[in-house]
């Protein structure tokens, strides 16, 4: 069983068929919607400020979630994606968005929806994503508009693959 911990008078909250993977560790002042995944190594650590996840979220292998003390909270929207080693910051994410393997996004970060961020980015402090545009580099900027067809292909189709792998677990 997946490591849920109470923090400062506050404990995590799980939206129906979630699936956190056994190692997985989440603390204090998360809520997560329904339909969401916390795979394993996966950190989601709300000791510090909030975190808010919407529904079909998966949080892939070793990726960390975390805010800054009284300054930043996270706020991740619906069908998203945090990739393999992600590490997400005090941000605000809207939906339908892949963040890819390993990437950093840091503190007031803004993340529209409908857009990606690409594997190994580093989203300085402060950046704006827009919707239907690809992120990559250190620093990230925009390299290109988000096609439908990549959108389905990518963005979607992940999304709705974690909730079928995590159906494998339960």
């Amino acid at each position: 069983m997946a490591l849920i911990k109470s923090c400062r008078g506050k404990s995590p909250l799980f939206g129906d068929n979630c699936w956190l993977a056994e190692n997985a560790t989440v603390v204090g002042d998360v809520k997560m919607g329904k339909d969401c995944s916390v795979w394993f190594n996966a950190v989601i650590r709300g000791d510090v400020n909030s975190i808010r996840i919407g529904d079909k979220v998966n949080v892939q292998d070793g990726a960390v979630i975390h805010c800054t003390f009284e300054k930043t909270k996270v706020n991740i929207g619906n069908n998203v994606s945090i990739g393999h080693n992600a590490l997400v910051h005090g941000c605000k994410i809207g939906n339908n968005v892949l963040i890819g393997m390993g990437s950093i996004v840091m503190d007031n970060c803004l993340i529209d929806s409908n857009c990606i961020v690409a594997a190994g980015a580093v989203l300085l402090e402060g950046t704006h994503v827009e919707s239907w545009a690809i992120y990559a580099g250190v620093p990230a900027k925009k390299v290109k508009s988000l096609s439908p067809e990549l959108f389905d292909g990518e963005v979607k189709r992940i999304a709705d693959n974690y909730l079928k792998y995590s159906s494998w677990f339960k």
